[in-house]
Parts: C-alpha cells; sequence; structure tokens
C-alpha cells in the first residue's frame, strides 16, 4: 500500500474553481476562502486549500506575516491550511477585500474579478480544493503554510502548463465543462505539490512526509496502512522492516515524531472518522474494519481522540 495515496485519499480531496480574475498594476488583494463561501460549488466541506495559477502576469504573493515570493507566468501557489494570503504588483499597497471585487458570472460561467489602476495586466484562475478530514491528516498537517510549483516549458511540469493553459482558454470561450475539467486538476495538482515538496525536502527534515523518503520509515508506514485492522506490535514490524524491534522504535519516532503504535491508533481513527462520516456501516463494522476487537473498546478510543463518542460525531458531521 502506498501510504501517501492513502492518507489523500482519507482527506477525501475534491477539487473545484471559484472565479477567473484579471488585474491591471498597481492592485493588491487580501484572500482567504472560506467553506460557507464555496459550498454553492463544492458543497458542505469542513477545510478549504486554495490555489492560483498565473495565467499571465509576475504578481507577488504572501501569507500574513511572512516574506513575499514573486510569481511568473505559469506558476501555482497552493495555501494547505488556507492561510489569509496577499497577491499584488505592489504588496505595499492598502489590499482591498477579494470578496468586495467578486463578481457573479454571466450565465454558467465562473465568477470574476476585473480590479486595478489600469497598467500591467496580470490573469489567474483561482480554485480550491475541499478537504473533508484536515484535523489529524498527518500530510496536510505537516505541509508549509504555502507552496509553490514553479512551472517550466518542458519536462515533468510541461503537463500542469499545457493543461492549465487549456482550461484557461476554456473558461474564456465560456465552453460548457471547462469547470469539470479545472477541478479535476486542481486534485492532481495538490498531489504533484506534495510529491515535490517531499522530494525537496533537507536531508535533515523530520515528520510524517520526511518519513517517506526513509526506508525503515517508509517500509512500517507501508506495512501498517496495507493492514489496518492487523495486530500489529513494534516487533512485527521490525521483523518485516528488517530491522530490530529496538531500532525501528527509535528510528521511526526520531523521523515521524511519535512511536509506530501511537501512530497507528492515530491513523486508526483518522480512518474511522471517515467511515462514519461517509458510510453507513455499524460501529461494530468500523471497529473491527480499523482493528479493534470490541465496539466498547474502539468508541474509548475514538472519544479520547475527538472528545466525543462516535455516534454523536456521526450525527453532527453529517
Amino acid at each position: 500500500m502506498d501510504a501517501l495515496s492513502d492518507v489523500l485519499r482519507a482527506a477525501h480531496l475534491t477539487g473545484g474553481v471559484f472565479l477567473h480574475a484579471e488585474f491591471t498594476a498597481p492592485w493588491c488583494v487580501v484572500i482567504r476562502a472560506t467553506p460557507q463561501m464555496c459550498a454553492p460549488f463544492l458543497g458542505k466541506t469542513a477545510h478549504l486549500i486554495p490555489y492560483h495559477y498565473v495565467v499571465e502576469g509576475n504578481p507577488y504573493v504572501a501569507v500574513e506575516g511572512a516574506e513575499s515570493e514573486r510569481l511568473r507566468t505559469g506558476d501555482v501557489v497552493l495555501f494547505p491550511r488556507n492561510h489569509h494570503h496577499v497577491v499584488g504588483s505592489d504588496l505595499s499597497l492598502e489590499p482591498v477585500f477579494s470578496r468586495d471585487v467578486i463578481m457573479p458570472p454571466e450565465g454558467s460561467g465562473l465568477y470574476s474579478i476585473r480590479h486595478g489602476g489600469g497598467g500591467a495586466p496580470t490573469r489567474m484562475i483561482c480554485g480550491y480544493l475541499g478537504c473533508d478530514s484536515a484535523y489529524g491528516n498527518p500530510v496536510i498537517a505537516t505541509l508549509p503554510a504555502s507552496m509553490v510549483i514553479k512551472v517550466d516549458d518542458a519536462g515533468p511540469s510541461e503537463w500542469i502548463r499545457s493543461t492549465f493553459q487549456y482550461a484557461a482558454n476554456e473558461v474564456a470561450s465560456g465552453r460548457p465543462g471547462s469547470q469539470t475539467v479545472l477541478a479535476k486538476i486542481s486534485e492532481l495538482l495538490f498531489v504533484e505539490a506534495v510529491r515535490r515538496h517531499v522530494e525537496e525536502l533537507p536531508a535533515s527534515e523530520t515528520g510524517w512526509l520526511a518519513g517517506l523518503r526513509d526506508p525503515v520509515a517508509a517500509r512500517a508506514l507501508a506495512l501498517m496502512h496495507a493492514d489496518i485492522k492487523r495486530d500489529w506490535n513494534v516487533e512485527d514490524l521490525g521483523r518485516e522492516a528488517g530491522i530490530s524491534r529496538s531500532a525501528l522504535a527509535e528510528r521511526f519516532t526520531r523521523i515521524i515524531g511519535m512511536a509506530p503504535m501511537h501512530y497507528l491508533a492515530n491513523w486508526r481513527m483518522q480512518v474511522a472518522a471517515q467511515k462514519l462520516k461517509d458510510t453507513s456501516a455499524s460501529l461494530a463494522q468500523i471497529a473491527e474494519t480499523v482493528g479493534y476487537e470490541s465496539e466498547a473498546a474502539f468508541s474509548r478510543a475514538f472519544k479520547k481522540t475527538f472528545g466525543t463518542a462516535p455516534a454523536t460525531w456521526r450525527r453532527t458531521a453529517n
């Protein structure tokens, strides 16, 4: 089992696109999408991951309190934890709130923004991913506040540039189905961003994503994700990972930040929460699926993690 794919699948990512923005210098906007704002397009979701694809121009972008970064045509910037951020030709300007300059679509098109002082143009497509289980998700919790994909004109990045350019042309022409195309691209884009982030982590980095690069930690993660209901212990994990029990415990804890059995218990609760929300399975069935021999033991573990009984959590989540 690919642990990264398993974790992203549990996050239940759903892509969407909400506006096409056209700016002219000088301009500066502050942005923070809310689940309520995007509900008409995405449905109910607990967490948003916004992104901007630069169709034309070289705007600056900065998460509040951080240094700015210059984007160029074809770049994509994502905000995994949905922090307030500013985008503009000049970030020293007093920003306007994006919600104050958004215009409703004409017919079935996208919402749009046309704003600025009439100078050099910038065009962007702004989209988002909905996420049902950001709380405790080991990928989303360890990503930086912003992630920029620098899209080159050739090589592995070409599919991003060419596909987004095609979709941008579709949006501009008003052809039906362009929003669906962009929504699916959003999901692929996030996976690509995470993969690149893992590849670029420094050798000294620790955390769940860093664990994917360590052969021992990655093997232990893969084993637990492949068979979540198995009655694992550190000795069995070490044997199958080809390392002693004590060496695995030390290495896994140092890199991932928690002991293997602690990680497994947390992951079981994440999977259980997803099944409570997305299925009609009974508590006993879910308990068995995530490795608990009794419904009572499962309920105690779930309440310890989420602060409420699983049946109560299910009612409030749906």
